[in-house]
């Protein structure tokens, strides 16, 4: 069994990946750590749908490189800035790494810190982290100890687009998204913004110019086209739903195409990926508590525009899920072990 340990256990992205690896068969959480005013209380106190099923006791980050020592793999789903003053005693101390956080995502120092306005203390286990996508780099991941796990609305935009770039197909500079995410991607603090009263029965834009993961979907667009002109135009909607994104992607083609040539193309290139489905018209709803990624796509031939849409689950494939799908490959075994939830529906 693979002995896990999970650092951020309070937090909704924490939670989803406890109750994932809890029914995962090969791995056993071995301990759990929150907020220091969360110490001593049981995982069950703080989210009573464990009753009876986990009642771990939560520790906290003062005891983190001695719990390391017990642990195969450790989780982070921390703020960004807090991982990195951690992971480098976790890898000492023998563990694997999957940061569900945003610490690890780039391998360009300036870049990160233009985003984030952050340095990394330790440059050499920075510049180590592997991009956690394993339908663009499982065979890095495989090899890796130190696991950078996508944002949640990057792991739609960047699926989405990579086809086009990939294969040359777009104005690279013409890419716009306009993504549309349910309240609990804002995490479980409690902020005025999403407050039920604040945000029920409306819709609204935040970041138009600059939101972080705009920077995070740029950075791996470029890598997968090896085009340093490409440039994304990123703009995140708050809806008032649980959980979910859309993320729907216009682009202007090179030259002229067909809706059913531009499918076959999306099919053939995520051939053999267990976790994306192309078809027309995904929906969150299809999506809701899986591990799945579903892509549509159609070509406005009158304006000579590619529309994409890219659903997820923001905290499974867009986080929980995708963690767990990375720890898989880490530890040799195949990357859908313990990820075979299907759909709610309705």
């Amino acid at each position: 069994m693979i002995k896990i340990g999970i650092i951020g256990a309070g937090g909704y992205a924490g939670v989803n990946l406890l109750a994932l690896l809890l029914r995962h068969p090969k791995a056993k959480v071995e301990w759990l750590i929150s907020e220091e005013a969360h110490k001593g209380k049981k995982i069950n106190e703080l989210f009573p749908h464990l009753n009876s099923i986990c009642e771990l006791e939560v520790d906290t980050l003062d005891n983190v490189e001695k719990l390391a020592k017990k642990t195969d793999v450790v989780f982070l789903a921390l703020p960004h800035g807090i991982a990195l003053n951690y992971v480098p005693q976790i890898l000492k101390a023998g563990a694997k790494v999957v940061d569900l956080g945003a610490d690890y995502r780039f391998s360009d120092e300036a870049v990160f810190k233009k985003w984030y306005g952050i340095e990394h203390k330790d440059k050499a286990v920075f510049k180590e982290a592997v991009f956690g996508l394993p339908e663009l780099y499982k065979n890095d991941i495989k090899k890796a100890r130190l696991i950078g796990n996508p944002g949640c609305y990057p792991t739609a935009s960047i699926l989405g687009i990579a086809p086009l770039v990939k294969h040359q197909l777009v104005d690279n500079a013409s890419i716009m998204v306009d993504a549309k995410s349910g309240v609990s991607g804002a995490g479980r603090g409690v902020k005025l913004a999403t407050l039920y009263c604040e945000c029920n029965e409306g819709v609204k834009a935040y970041a138009v110019t600059n939101h972080r993961h705009m920077g995070e979907i740029e950075y791996q667009c470029i890598r997968v086209s090896e085009d340093q002109s490409t440039r994304i135009t990123f703009v995140p909607h708050l809806i008032p739903q649980t959980r979910g994104i859309l993320a729907t992607i216009y682009a202007k083609l090179k030259k002229s195409a067909k809706t059913e040539e531009m499918m076959k193309l999306y099919k053939d290139f995520y051939k053999g990926q267990p976790f994306v489905r192309v078809y027309p018209t995904p929906c969150t709803k299809n999506v809701s508590f899986t591990n799945y990624c579903d892509i549509g796509v159609e070509v406005n031939e009158s304006t000579g525009t590619v529309i994409v849409t890219s659903a997820i689950d923001n905290l499974i494939k867009g986080a929980a899920g995708q963690a767990v799908q990375n720890m898989n490959l880490i530890c040799g075994l195949d990357e859908a072990v313990g990820l075979d939830q299907i759909g709610v529906f309705p």
